[in-house]
């Protein structure tokens, strides 16, 4: 028999959410360097592609976010 997993182990929890919370730091903070890359690169120091992929960051660390929540709760 397998010990069954405790879902309010705080300890776990703890865990799960600090993981997911640097997954989403890590990930706006690459896109906003992506960003910033192309303007540097393509848009003589504008900061349109830096605002567009930061936000697109965004959006996808938001994505993932709930996607992850929703395995969680199954």
């Amino acid at each position: 028999m397998t010990k069954k997993e405790d879902p309010k182990n705080p300890l776990k929890n703890f865990a799960i959410f600090s993981g997911i919370a640097i997954q989403m730091g890590v990930t706006i903070f690459l896109f906003a360097w992506l960003g910033r890359w192309l303007d540097d690169t393509y848009n003589d120091g504008e900061k349109l592609f830096l605002i567009i992929s930061t936000l697109f960051g965004v959006a996808m660390a938001i994505y993932v976010v709930i996607k992850q929540l929703n395995q969680m709760q199954k």
